[in-house]
């Protein structure tokens, strides 16, 4: 299979020059997935620290995507590896050991562990290019479409066992609302931004919308809160200023992290600016443009160029 550059990545990337003959689609970006650890201080403001991090992926190409698995044993993430699409593979914190998970001849993204722990959904560009959410076994056989009459997804998030959030591509990008068992979906937002996210112990889900009226270069962006079940949004705070994009992550005590220019922020409610974490620069990351947090909130795992 030739390789197709989805959807959910023309989004995040510049297009790429092309001669006027062939339009070429850029290629994925050259991306590792750095793993360090995340300790509360005792400190008045509950101020976090981040470890130095470690390269877990050393691998040429693109590795992005992490999210951890339930337990925090292992990360699952989506990479290219000797091959002309991508794969889901799994690192297991304790060993350091990677494993394939998923091997295919369409493209596997976003793997995510479901509700009932037992499968893990992905985003999958079919051989058409189509984009759909699907799922596997945790061994990454038995391959199911969830979602069929839903298309472009980008990126999803579980609110409860039957409920999911998504990114839909479009003009613009939709935040919708799905039913796994009827396969029914909702708009409920126009106008967002990649991240959508389960807000640790509350079952809501946080996304970015893209101020209305303002352009991409100058847009506001701003973290809301959806009640899946009411459909009710409330706001949160708007993003670092001059942030273009917004990858947030919830660690288990509420805290909401954000990276912006080499800098990692967090940000808790009932507060009213962002807090700098920690430089990441100085821990040698540049350009950071994921984060996932680990559900006892120990491990934090950046994807950075």
């Amino acid at each position: 299979m030739r390789h197709r550059i989805p959807l959910l990545l023309l989004f995040a990337l510049p297009a790429a020059a092309a001669s006027p003959q062939t339009p070429a689609a850029p290629a994925p970006p050259d991306t590792e997935i750095f793993l360090a650890t995340l300790t509360p201080l005792t400190t008045p403001g509950q101020t976090l620290t981040v470890g130095r991090p470690a390269n877990i992926t050393n691998s040429p190409g693109y590795d992005n995507q992490p999210s951890f698995t339930p337990d925090g044993g292992a990360i699952l993430f989506t990479s290219i590896r000797g091959g002309t699409q991508t794969d889901i593979y799994r690192y297991d914190v304790a060993s350091g050991a990677t494993a394939r998970v998923t091997n295919t001849p369409e493209s596997e993204y976003s793997p995510t562990v479901t509700p009932d722990g037992a499968h893990i959904s992905v985003i999958r560009v079919e051989a058409d290019g189509t984009q759909r959410l699907w799922r596997f076994t945790l061994a990454g056989t038995e391959p199911e479409l969830v979602l069929k009459g839903v298309k472009p997804v980008g990126y999803h998030a579980w609110a409860d066992d039957r409920t999911l959030a998504l990114f839909v591509l479009g003009q613009p990008a939709t935040l919708q609302i799905a039913d796994a068992r009827t396969g029914n979906a909702d708009v409920v937002v126009r106008g967002i931004n990649r991240s959508i996210q389960r807000i640790p112990g509350r079952g809501t889900i946080s996304f970015v919308e893209r101020e209305a009226g303002a352009s991409n270069a100058d847009a506001q962006l701003w973290i809301r809160e959806l009640d899946a079940k009411t459909r009710r949004v409330t706001p949160l705070v708007a993003a670092v200023a001059g942030a273009t994009e917004a990858d947030c992550a919830w660690t288990p005590d509420g805290m909401l992290l954000m990276a912006d220019k080499d800098v990692l922020y967090g940000w808790r409610r009932g507060e009213t600016e962002w807090r700098r974490i920690a430089d990441l620069a100085a821990l040698g990351l540049h350009g950071v443009s994921r984060l996932a947090v680990s559900p006892k909130g120990d491990r934090i795992a950046f994807v950075a160029n």
